[in-house]
């Protein structure tokens, strides 16, 4: 980080510098004058040698100089600066006579001033300070190749010699000698930021909206129990690591609810968070165990219950899903659109059923708030008016002097909520180590006090929307940096509904990027076309599936959900995971709709003209399915005729209760003899077909001349004994009532007792199921 080379007015703390700097060159001058003649005193050379490495020392083949603290971020006069830190020797040599000092350079102009420093590394002897003084410096006699040394700095705030307010270079140091180099100098420095603005800014404050994103990867799969309560089935039990004390998750909302934050939650989360609270099954190997965390899901829930209480929430649709994906790929797609419709409907009711509060679902987030005319449309198609832009995607053209609010009017009703790049970015990166933490807040600090002082006569509206699923380090330095603005000198906290609707300026951007503007970078991590036409197919699936159900929602409810997870932002970093979910969630729905199939059967006997043909259908789920149609079609309809039922689309209702299954009767008349194949299959009842066709064959057997004549013989013997019996008990009846033929019959030779024929059974088909190869015979 360098300093600036212009600063922002003098005074006396400057004043003192420059006398310091002055006689400084004033006692190199001869030595300088000596090199430019090519005088060869050893003095001129020595200090020609050690100027010349003092210009740009190789400080990570040295000393490596850290700063694990610094206290406090943003002091004030009366405060004692702190900074803590190691030194470690990373070179072959000792280091002796080595001591730690501070230095702190002249006022930076502006945002451009510490976007230049932040760039610097090496010392320069013209461009760092000269140390604070003796009095603050910590020593170390010897310092061993690979040995480090903690070390702390204390030093009064007045006697840093501060100017006005503004954001000031500080460094930390080791100077010292090496066997080589047997003379002092600068051998390690590590720079950072140090925001000035002891009181309350003279002028307008800027109002600071902070994002503070909830969200995670998919966990839940599409699969559930079949008893009554649905019980989940997770893919792994990897969230309860996040939710327990110390995780991910658990650290953003216990941070959060100290600070004044927008709260952006996915309500995939908060549904995948409360089915844990409650039994849940976790994939293992091809079965699954029971989950056992529904203390930590608990637990993590009422913390979070609590935090977003009286707080602005704000509700992205269930899954987050990839906008930019569906714009660049999706939307050419049909239905894919209307997921991302879906999703924002389930959003707030998702978020008001488990936290008892009423979101906004009138924001749309791109990755990296990253912006097109086409990410713009999709973005507003499910009924958002505000989108999350960045400031590197929606940049300034009008040469402003100072960074405008966030609130862009883009045309059609549409605000873009534009983040200031910088900020957003602030703590990208590994935040685990001290120093990195450190350095993050100091610049985050000194960025937003070089916003303020840009200029104070307007109160301006800055959004910072950081990376989507901070880890718990970052999160921790993102907290950091806010406890240090809760004094509210240069900035005052504001909601993002209230920054999405603050005045916009007039000479702010408000031309949307084109699409070739869009980061190549990010284009790449997109889903592919074939995710959607994935989501295409599994939706028809699952369309075609509920018409035949009783109880819909047991399984569009959670396929509607895996659906929506599949366009989930978080696949960008897991494109084969994505693949993998995808053919997951297909497969297990094809498995459910095979569960209603036509039993297999090989061959049907027709010994007569007519007979009837059954066929079983099977129902394996849990509930009652219907409105199905089972149609026979034979593959000769000249020579065996199946009857229809035209009520029912030419074939036969089926309705089956859960785990049972039917058979199906049809009446066939035969024409001529032989095979016949036929197929059957089932049919929704808008004719759509369901399931795999079942094919079987049907064989008429030859009814010979001679049968017929015996069966017409014994049908003409049935009529003349009817014919005959009929006349005796006329007769008998008229000798009874002339008073003959007490006793016998006149013609003694009938029995009164002889049994008529037995009658024909009519009672119900049997609803066993036929087995393959059954004869069907009447």
């Amino acid at each position: 980080m360098a300093e600036a080379a212009a600063s922002q007015g003098t005074g006396p703390s400057s004043a003192r510098r420059w006398r310091r700097r002055t006689a400084a060159l004033l006692l190199g001058a001869p030595l300088i004058a000596g090199l430019l003649s090519g005088t060869a005193a050893t003095t001129a050379a020595h200090a020609t040698t050690a100027a010349a490495s003092a210009k740009a020392q190789p400080v990570s083949r040295t000393v490596q100089v850290t700063l694990d603290s610094m206290t406090p971020s943003a002091p004030v006069k009366s405060d004692t600066l702190t900074i803590s830190g190691t030194v470690t020797n990373t070179g072959r040599q000792a280091v002796t006579s080595a001591h730690v000092g501070l230095r702190v350079g002249q006022r930076l102009n502006g945002r451009t001033g510490i976007d230049e420093a932040s760039q610097r590394s090496g010392y320069s002897a013209t461009l760092d300070a000269a140390e604070v003084g003796d009095k603050y410096t910590v020593k170390f006699p010897k310092l061993a190749p690979g040995i480090s040394r903690d070390f702390t700095l204390s030093v009064p705030v007045s006697k840093l010699d501060l100017g006005g307010d503004g954001v000031y270079p500080i460094a930390v140091s080791l100077s010292g000698q090496t066997s080589s180099q047997q003379y002092e100098q600068v051998l390690g420095i590590q720079r950072t930021f140090l925001p000035w603005q002891p009181e309350a800014v003279d002028g307008k404050k800027s109002q600071l909206t902070y994002m503070w994103p909830l969200m995670s990867s998919t966990h839940l799969t599409a699969q559930t129990g079949s008893d009554e309560q649905q019980t989940p089935v997770f893919a792994d039990d990897a969230l309860a690591a996040e939710l327990a004390p110390g995780g991910r998750l658990e650290r953003m909302v216990s941070l959060g609810d100290q600070l004044p934050v927008t709260w952006v939650i996915d309500p995939d989360l908060l549904a995948t968070v409360d089915a844990m609270t409650r039994n849940y099954r976790v994939k293992s190997g091809d079965g699954d165990v029971a989950g056992s965390n529904q203390d930590v899901a608990k637990q993590w829930l009422g913390e979070l219950e609590d935090a977003v209480r009286d707080q602005k929430v704000v509700a992205l649709p269930f899954a987050d899903p990839d906008l930019a994906s569906l714009a660049h790929r999706g939307k050419d797609v049909s239905g894919s659109l209307s997921h991302l419709q879906g999703a924002t409907e389930v959003a707030e009711k998702t978020v008001e059923t488990i936290l008892h509060v009423t979101p906004s679902v009138d924001f749309a987030w791109p990755v990296q708030g990253a912006v097109d005319p086409s990410i713009v449309d999709v973005a507003t198609s499910a009924g958002a008016h505000n989108v999350i832009a960045r400031s590197d995607s929606l940049r300034e053209t009008g040469g402003l002097s100072y960074s405008p609010s966030a609130a862009r009017p883009i045309g059609g009703g549409t605000t873009a909520v534009v983040s200031d790049a910088r900020l957003s970015t602030a703590f990208e990166g590994d935040m685990s180590r001290a120093t990195s933490s450190t350095l993050a807040v100091q610049e985050f600090l000194a960025q937003t006090l070089a916003i303020t002082l840009q200029d104070t006569e307007k109160q301006r509206s800055i959004v910072v929307a950081p990376q989507r699923m901070p880890s718990a380090s970052q999160a921790q330095t993102m907290a950091s940096a806010l406890h240090a603005l809760a004094g509210q000198r240069w900035t005052q906290p504001l909601d993002l509904g209230q920054a999405a609707t603050a005045k916009p300026d007039a000479r702010a951007t408000t031309r949307v990027p084109g699409s070739s503007s869009y980061p190549g970078s990010l284009r790449k991590q997109e889903l592919p076309v074939q995710a959607f036409q994935d989501m295409k197919s599994t939706q028809g699936t699952l369309d075609k599936f509920r018409m035949i159900l009783t109880a819909p929602d047991r399984v569009v409810t959670p396929f509607g959900n895996a659906i929506n997870r599949e366009m989930s932002t978080s696949w960008r970093e897991d494109r084969e995971g994505a693949v993998i979910y995808r053919a997951g969630v297909q497969s297990y729905l094809d498995s459910l709709t095979g569960e209603v199939r036509l039993i297999q059967k090989s061959t049907a006997t027709m010994s007569g003209r007519s007979a009837t043909l059954a066929v079983t259908v099977q129902n394996q789920l849990v509930q009652p399915v219907g409105n199905l149609v089972l149609r026979l079609e034979p593959s000769n309809p000249s020579r065996l005729k199946v009857t229809t039922n035209e009520d029912a689309n030419g074939g036969q209702p089926v309705k089956i209760d859960g785990g049972h299954s039917q058979s199906v009767k049809f009446t066939a008349t035969a024409n001529a003899n032989g095979p016949v194949q036929v197929t059957a299959r089932l049919y929704t009842q808008d004719g759509t077909p369901y399931g795999d066709p079942m094919e079987f064959t049907v064989k008429v057997s030859e009814i010979t001349p001679t049968v017929m004549l015996v069966i017409a013989g014994g049908v003409l013997l049935l009529v003349l004994a009817g014919i005959r019996m009929y006349t005796q008990r006329k007769r008998s009846t008229a000798r009874k009532e002339s008073g003959e033929g007490d006793g016998a019959e006149a013609d003694g030779g009938d029995d009164p007792e002889q049994p008529s024929d037995p009658t024909p059974d009519t009672g119900p088909e049997s609803g066993a199921s036929p087995g393959t190869g059954e004869k069907v015979e009447h």
